[in-house]
């Protein structure tokens, strides 16, 4: 996912993997199981240091072109694995372990509802827009989101995002909630399992309240909200890439919101390097803090 600033703030968020083009690269594809010989859903999948990066589909399967290095898959819910590229394979078939994650303790006491973040202030009102618009089949996980500082622990109850548009058919998005540690802000998630909901197709502004399934209690300290695509619908994604790119609809294939003028972060692709900048697309969180 690249960010540009044009002269009219409009910022496109391109998601597509940087391909390092001194190495030759290999066509690796497969399915992700788990032990159980189950398909595991929406993998991340890259070379973290190469910047290369994208996340398999629904039933596990994956495609995607590396040079020879180690290929990793990662999941909130199961233990990283590890993939020696030496040359292609069209056949691998990668087995995830679950994590043991302990179970999230709730805490008694006082609570007061709250926001605890809100997108900020608005740029350039409807002239400023963000667009996160496919551009390559390996389009998938780049991460757009909002950060949130809590100074006593906080349950959420929901987030909510407002979109302008979205023209992407059969869309698929998730929420990953990371924990900000340390002076070289290394990124912890904290969810068991990502939150995932469908984007509607839209020519209007449409607000979208996510619910999460789990119970989600954040300690103390700074995160990183974070939305991401993970699926569309193949054939139209095809159908669009087919074209010659000065035939393309620019209002296709892609959503949009406003431009809000608070400090977030960017991934470009999935497992990639995250980026600080100072705008977000207005991610808000509602929930519960508690008192002393």
């Amino acid at each position: 996912m690249r960010t540009k600033l044009f002269p009219a703030l409009l910022i496109a968020v391109l998601l597509f993997p940087i391909c390092t083009l001194a190495q030759k690269s290999f066509t690796i594809q497969g399915r992700i199981i788990n032990e159980k010989g189950e398909a595991v859903e929406y993998v991340q999948i890259g070379i973290p240091k190469l910047n290369i990066g994208t996340v398999s589909t629904v039933d596990g399967h994956f495609k995607i072109n590396v040079p020879g290095d180690t290929l990793e898959f990662h999941h909130v819910s199961y233990q990283a694995a590890r993939f020696p590229v030496t040359g292609a394979a069209d056949d691998v078939v990668i087995v995830l372990k679950e994590n043991e994650l302990p179970p999230v303790v709730l805490i008694a006491g006082k609570t007061k509802e709250k926001y605890l973040v809100r997108p900020g202030k608005k740029v350039l009102g409807d002239k400023g827009a963000i667009s996160l618009a496919l551009a390559t089949k390996e389009f998938k996980g780049g991460e757009l989101g909002s950060v949130a500082k809590t100074k006593k622990p906080f349950k959420i109850k929901n987030i909510e995002l407002t979109l302008r548009d979205n023209s992407i058919p059969d869309c698929v998005a998730s929420i990953n909630i990371y924990r900000i540690e340390g002076k070289k802000e290394s990124f912890v998630n904290v969810l068991n399992k990502p939150i995932y909901f469908n984007v509607p197709v839209s020519k209007t502004p449409q607000r979208l309240v996510i619910h999460p399934s789990e119970a989600i209690l954040l300690e103390p300290g700074n995160y990183f909200i974070a939305f991401q695509i993970v699926e569309c619908n193949k054939d139209a994604l095809e159908a669009y890439l087919a074209k010659p790119e000065k035939d393309r609809d620019k209002n296709e294939m892609k959503m949009t919101t406003a431009i809000f003028l608070k400090s977030s972060y960017l991934r470009e692709n999935a497992l990639g390097k995250m980026q600080h900048i100072p705008v977000n697309i207005g991610i808000a969180v509602k929930g519960l803090e508690y008192q002393e």
